[in-house]
């Protein structure tokens, strides 16, 4: 499996990539936005486009499909409950679905509510395995629910499906917010030396420079997985009277998803 990670340098700082076949040369487009720079991409690659994928129905995530279809005559896909929404999707995915780019590439779809209702991360079983998240898993953040999503329902998600994935799964991500996320974490978790020495590493890198993250990783300095950690809960107590003495993982990330959204 080749990933490239594509940086349109959008306002919304979004990913996108293309998903090849070594073998075959053909490949998947995950959440086109600049359909321009995914062709152009595709053509130096060699590589010829043959499906496309969206994480999500928000427009930064779809607004390439059209024109890429266009070029290309990809098929489109999506999540089944997003398809309308969408427009123009050729194939409606659920859950343990499985997308096929050629001969060696295999992506099994997780059904992923919380920043939308109809979310799929696709999540590659490979000697290296890979997680292509959309906006429900950032590096070192998790998705907001502004439009249409639910807190409650992330946290289902990570608890339930992120967290049983291998711990060496890299983690390709929808944005560019690992700086601004890192800072969040040490906001939440001031003596957290993994965030503090990454965040310094990475004051002066470029987003399309910006590393590739491991779940492993995540675990470490994300604060969405550190719902446990003592000092996490002590800060939460701080800004939330209700909060119980031992609160339970689900209003800790709730919580956290709360302080985010105004962080």
């Amino acid at each position: 499996m080749i990933v490239e990670r594509l940086w349109p340098d959008s306002r919304l700082r979004n990913y996108h990539y293309l998903v090849a076949c070594s073998q075959t040369g053909e490949a998947l487009a995950i959440d086109p936005l600049d359909s321009d720079l995914m062709l152009r991409t595709a053509r130096e690659r060699g590589w010829q486009i043959t499906q496309i994928l969206n994480t999500h129905h928000h427009l930064d995530h779809t607004a390439g499909n059209a024109a890429v279809k266009a070029a290309t005559g990809a098929t489109i896909l999506a999540h089944a409950g997003a398809a309308a929404t969408i427009g123009g999707v050729d194939r409606g995915l659920a859950h343990g679905d499985v997308v096929r780019v050629g001969r060696t590439v295999e992506l099994e779809c997780l059904d992923t509510p919380g920043h939308t209702m109809s979310h799929v991360c696709l999540f590659a079983h490979a000697d290296q395995p890979a997680l292509f998240s959309g906006d429900t898993l950032f590096n070192a953040g998790a998705g907001n629910c502004h439009q249409g999503g639910d807190p409650g329902l992330l946290y289902e998600t990570f608890a339930g499906q992120l967290t049983k994935l291998p711990d060496a799964t890299r983690v390709f991500a929808g944005h560019d917010y690992l700086l601004n996320n890192l800072g969040f974490t040490l906001d939440r978790e001031p003596l957290n030396d993994v965030a503090a020495g990454l965040r310094a590493t990475l004051t002066d890198c470029r987003p399309q420079d910006m590393p590739v993250t491991t779940l492993a990783e995540e675990k470490r300095f994300n604060t969405f997985f550190r719902l446990q950690n003592p000092a996490i809960i002590a800060g939460l107590r701080e800004r939330f009277d209700d909060l119980p003495e031992a609160p339970t993982a689900r209003e800790v990330f709730v919580r956290l998803r709360a302080l985010r959204n105004k962080w």
